[in-house]
């Protein structure tokens, strides 16, 4: 059993540098975020990358992206919003739910699993909307981790007001690196940044990866905690380069299988299943 974390709010709703920092009780390991990816050429894992990349697709992206970071991802107001039946407050910086599908998406996916008496962890969290949803699901334990200390109070709120507080542990740290060796988890989740590129602050990294540094090592982390027969869902977007990811699952000495797919304009949200 997790002990919850002791996270203090400082309560203030606007969205300054110290605005509502949260004093979290645990230890943050930047560690991966400053390391290059170099992986070996290897078989992509089962990955496929889809869709044409032309320039109309790159324009589509980059516009899509302005109006999102300006109007959505860089808001200073807290927001409450219902996603995946879920009511939510949704602090500034943290990825929006109701707005981007791909957690909703996940979210339904896990509503048709069975969790019944399973240990979850759920990275990069963001809302909580994943970890409530694998509590919903029948999971027993769900440690639910961003590097996002706003995401992480967000999270914290959200299980308590949807009466899940008491199977839902909230803390912030970069990917599982500050966890210490068990307990190991029956599932992991996790719905990264699907896009290359530098974020322009913290905002941003719930879209960009940087390119791809912030979640390098989220599938060797990941391997490890995971119980000899646990899984790993991962969802990542055609726009992904699912090449690297792919090499990177493989890596991790994962196998994986396509699970769920579901397509809208011009991105398709591709969740994985990878087990050893």
């Amino acid at each position: 059993m997790w002990n919850n974390c002791n996270i203090k709010d400082h309560s203030s709703d606007s969205c300054g540098s110290a605005g509502f920092v949260k004093q979290i009780v645990s230890k943050v390991d930047q560690t991966s975020a400053s390391n290059a990816i170099d992986v070996p050429a290897i078989s992509a894992g089962g990955l496929v990358q889809r869709g044409a990349r032309g320039p109309l697709r790159r324009f589509l992206r980059v516009f899509i992206h302005f109006f999102s970071y300006h109007l959505i991802l860089s808001r200073r107001s807290i927001r409450t919003i219902r996603a995946a039946r879920f009511h939510l407050r949704v602090r500034p910086t943290v990825f929006h739910p109701s707005v981007f599908l791909s957690s909703e998406y996940f979210a339904e996916y896990l509503d048709g699993l069975d969790l019944s008496g399973k240990s979850v962890a759920d990275i990069g969290t963001g809302s909580g909307v994943l970890a409530l949803a694998a509590a919903r699901a029948g999971a027993t334990e769900v440690l639910a981790l961003d590097i996002n200390p706003n995401a992480a109070l967000s999270a914290l709120e959200n299980a308590h007001a949807n009466g899940l507080g008491d199977r839902v542990t909230v803390a912030c740290m970069n990917l599982l690196a500050a966890l210490p060796p068990l307990p190991l988890f029956d599932v992991i989740l996790s719905s990264p940044p699907k896009h290359a590129g530098e974020p322009r602050d913290l905002a941003d990294r719930g879209w960009h990866a940087g390119p791809y540094r912030d979640v390098a090592a989220l599938f060797e982390q990941a391997r490890e905690r995971l119980k000899p027969d646990g899984c790993l869902y991962v969802m990542l977007s055609s726009d992904s380069d699912l090449d690297l990811l792919g090499r990177l699952i493989n890596k991790a000495g994962f196998r994986a299988r396509l699970a769920y797919e579901r397509s809208f304009f011009i991105e398709s949200m591709i969740l994985y299943e990878l087990r050893t």
